[in-house]
């Protein structure tokens, strides 16, 4: 049993939901994200994501766009980003998932990025722009070392897709909330709760949502029909911010208050 399925059995024996945050490695530097990661930890996350930069994020909006764009400045790349997975390893037991376009993972070479990535104790990948019907090779190389290969499900997607991607992903599967891009909204669309009623009759894996998640709020409201709620923008967002330790704690806090109604309640 991987990592991943560990906190999601032991969540649910507890009647609880998985906060799964993201941040962008790298921004605003390597080290710094270290530290980020593990007060997200601290805090109460129960898996975390690492965006690895790329120069053109199709599906990301312009929140998770900057941090890519101001980490490329620093320089930081997979290699990179596998690298402060490892660091992140020797201090926390937190589900490690990197989230990135199919790209560099290919460049890098896909047993190679697998090796290296379960050598460092990363648990899954996420890739936004590798559909079902051409992930067959990477799928293979990830669940050969131990990984995750994490699929992704819209809207748009169909009944016999959505249980094709829930037979095939492990993990989870990434329901994404909306046709569009990342960033935090103000507003969800009215009908997701019965899409996420309807993914989890189609599917018997863990369910988490993502994409315009940025309150406690939206948290609540999503918790009833999932096993995992993501948050990055509106994280991502108080990183480029960055004005030393007091933004650490203030994203702490954050990550506290998204929690929250995570947990069983009374």
């Amino acid at each position: 049993m991987t990592r991943i399925d560990r906190v999601f059995r032991r969540l649910k024996a507890k009647g609880e939901k998985a906060l799964i945050p993201f941040i962008t490695a790298g921004d605003p530097d390597l080290e710094t994200s270290r530290r980020i990661a593990l007060e997200i930890a601290a805090r109460g996350a129960d898996l975390l994501e690492l965006g690895i930069p790329f120069s053109d994020p199709l599906a990301d909006g312009p929140t998770i766009q900057a941090a890519s764009n101001r980490a490329l400045k620093h320089d930081v790349h997979l290699e990179d980003v596998l690298k402060l997975a490892g660091k992140l390893r020797a201090d926390t037991d937190i589900p490690l998932v990197l989230m990135g376009y199919y790209n560099p993972i290919l460049q890098y070479g896909l047993e190679r990025t697998a090796k290296e990535a379960a050598r460092q104790g990363v648990c899954g990948f996420i890739i936004p722009d590798l559909p079902l019907e051409e992930a067959g090779a990477w799928r293979a190389a990830a669940i050969k070392t131990g990984l995750a290969p994490i699929f992704l499900a819209a809207p748009t997607s169909g009944p016999e897709r959505i249980k094709k991607l829930g037979q095939l992903t492990k993990g989870f599967l990434y329901y994404v909330s909306l046709t569009g891009i990342t960033g935090a909204r103000t507003a969800l669309p009215p009908e997701l709760a019965q899409e996420l009623e309807d993914v989890r009759r189609l599917v018997r894996c863990p369910v988490a949502v993502g994409f315009g998640i940025s309150t406690p709020e939206q948290v609540r409201d999503l918790s009833p029909y999932v096993d995992g709620v993501v948050v990055g923008s509106a994280i991502v967002q108080k990183v480029a911010n960055y004005a030393g330790e007091s933004t650490i704690k203030e994203i702490g806090d954050f990550i506290a208050a998204l929690k929250a109604p995570l947990r069983r309640q009374p």
